[in-house]
């Protein structure tokens, strides 16, 4: 029976290869190093092939800096100021807070003025600050109030712990100033100062994208294509870590700016791309019908009217793009969404520019909305068949249109001196006879790459055709020339990009303007019987008949509305109590 053999003890063991083994590390540690290149996005090849050969990469060696802080006596947390742009009436400064800070109020906060020549200097006075805007602790604006002349810089600092040095800042006439990545993985970048023309596409291959940290030198900046181009939107191709970032939700410093191929000269930037919130790829059943932009100014005591008003007519979610509005705007919204509405405010700060942020209105919504319109608080949507929009929109679904144009007629005081307490709508009934403009309805997936827009209309992509409305289903009542005391708010600044302000001796012909009023403010004597040729109380009527309370004859936006509304359903209460009491 044979056993196991025994073991030899005196066997020589092979030598160990020391070699072998430090070439194991050696090459592992390349793959590490190599794998850990391709997922930050950095390699050459991953980017020929996104980009083709026209793409030109460069590493970024420099992380950011940290920017300058603000300790308070009482705990550590800081602010930082990231930047501040010099608006002609003010000047925003962007805020950055720790995770674990809180967010300060106005009354915590200084604007501190320093010497524009002088860097290394003391501050000179401080003020308060004029507003203090946002939730976002990566985004929030303090409104320092701007001083005469040019010879100040401005940054804020906090009362109780003192000064913060001054940060980058930059002038309005030249500035990249908002960034999104579209759900095409393209980036939208918003540009002041390029000086375009505002009614064409223009030539997209002299410019390109650059992104980078810091734009001191293009050295260490990555360059892309410009894929489109018109009036102040570039759409540029992402680099692949920038993408790669922005998908990790990684919030850093990472900026974009662009500028003409051969020229060393870059536009200022604060564009910082990054993923937002309804700029994923849309879904094919959206959740609403109609939905509705619009940019506003001090447009508070109105808004609850317009929303109301065209939430009876179908619409069912609002973006509200708020201009530096110092009224109740921000406090009538809430108000609105405390009973249900569906509307949120975004803060777009950039004076003069309604294109660009009808553009940035139509990425957001596209998610959600099978149809936008681009309308004002003082524009009211009326279906003289008595049609809801959901049967507006169904008809004109089924042909495939694009885009629904209804025509704009443009109503007078009516007679009137002061503000119509019940509205608008039931205060205004005369109107011009003639209709001046058209505004439009879109589906946001029809708009062309450009995202090209003028008076509120915008350039489709091929395979769409826009279709103008009948005026016997749908126009929409411009409620423009109101009384004196509303009207002459419109001298203060357009909104529009390519509108030239009231005071400003341009286009004074234009239907843009008051005819006969000139640039000044001045209310002609017969100011409240102007504008008055035909009598209009289609919509005035329907209001009326399906808004007003039945016993009080108030209507939904007006005070004690809803203290009587309360009431009524009280009483209907007790009844049904004591109806089945009797049963």
């Amino acid at each position: 029976m044979k056993g196991p053999k025994p073991r030899n003890n005196n066997r020589k063991r092979p030598p160990r290869n020391d070699t072998n083994s430090w070439s194991r590390i050696f090459w592992c540690t390349i793959f590490i190093f190599f794998n850990f290149l391709l997922l930050s996005g950095f390699t050459f090849s991953t980017f020929r092939l996104l980009f083709g050969k026209t793409f030109r990469p460069g590493l970024l060696l420099r992380w950011p800096t940290v920017t300058k802080t603000a300790v308070t006596a009482d705990s550590p947390v800081t602010i930082s100021v990231r930047e501040v742009v010099m608006l002609p009436d003010q000047s925003l400064v962007f805020l950055n807070y720790p995770r674990t800070g809180r967010l300060f109020t106005k009354e915590d906060i200084d604007c501190i003025y320093y010497s524009a020549n002088d860097l290394s200097s003391r501050p000179l006075f401080k003020q308060p600050p004029l507003d203090m805007d946002g939730e976002d602790p990566y985004n929030q604006i303090i409104r320092c109030p701007l001083q005469s002349g040019h010879g100040f810089r401005v940054s804020v600092g906090l009362k109780q712990n003192g000064d913060v040095t001054s940060v980058p800042t930059y002038t309005w006439d030249s500035l990249a100033y908002d960034a999104v990545i579209d759900h095409d993985n393209t980036t939208v970048v918003f540009v002041k100062g390029l000086n375009l023309r505002p009614d064409r596409v223009s030539n997209a291959s002299r410019y390109e994208c650059l992104y980078g940290w810091d734009f001191s030198t293009s050295n260490h900046l990555l360059r892309s294509d410009v894929v489109s181009l018109a009036q102040e939107i570039v759409r540029c191709k992402t680099p692949l870590s920038v993408l790669i970032r922005s998908k990790r939700g990684v919030n850093d410093a990472v900026k974009v700016s662009v500028r003409l191929k051969g020229r060393t000269t870059i536009v200022d930037t604060i564009a910082r791309p990054g993923l937002r919130p309804g700029l994923v790829q849309p879904p094919r059943n959206k959740e609403h019908v109609m939905c509705i932009c619009s940019m506003v100014r001090n447009q508070g005591r109105f808004l609850k009217e317009w929303v109301m008003y065209h939430a009876e007519m179908g619409v069912q979610r609002w973006f509200i793009y708020d201009n530096n509005s110092d009224d109740e705007t921000d406090v009538v919204i809430e108000l609105l969404q405390s009973g249900n509405y569906n509307i949120t405010r975004h803060l777009w700060p950039w004076i003069k520019t309604q294109e660009a942020g009808f553009a940035h209105c139509a990425l957001r919504a596209r998610e959600t909305c099978q149809w936008v319109g681009f309308i004002d608080v003082d524009e009211f949507f009326h279906m003289p068949s008595l049609l809801l929009f959901h049967d507006v929109l169904r008809n004109q679904s089924k042909y495939g249109y694009g885009e629904v144009q209804a025509w704009c007629y443009s109503f007078g005081p009516s007679g009137l001196k002061s503000v119509p307490i019940r509205g608008v709508t039931v205060g205004y009934t005369c109107r011009v006879a003639v209709p001046e403009r058209h505004k439009s309805i879109v589906k946001p997936e029809a708009l062309d790459s450009t995202l090209m827009n003028v008076v509120h209309h915008f350039k489709l992509t091929s395979g769409y055709e826009a279709v103008k409305a009948d005026r016997g289903v749908l126009v929409i009542n411009h409620y423009k020339y109101q009384v004196w005391e509303v009207f002459k708010e419109k001298f203060y600044r357009r909104v529009a990009t390519y509108v030239a302000d009231w005071q400003e001796e341009q286009n004074v012909g234009s239907k843009d303007r008051a005819p006969g009023l000139g640039t000044k403010a001045v209310e002609p004597p017969d100011w409240p019987e102007r504008f008055c040729e035909v009598n209009d109380t289609g919509l005035r009527n329907r209001v009326l008949k399906n808004l007003a309370d039945p016993y009080t004859r108030l209507l939904p936006w007006q005070e004690g509305y809803q203290k009587h509304e309360k009431r009524r359903v009280r009483r209907r209460k007790r009844k049904r109590r004591k109806h089945r009491g009797y049963l």
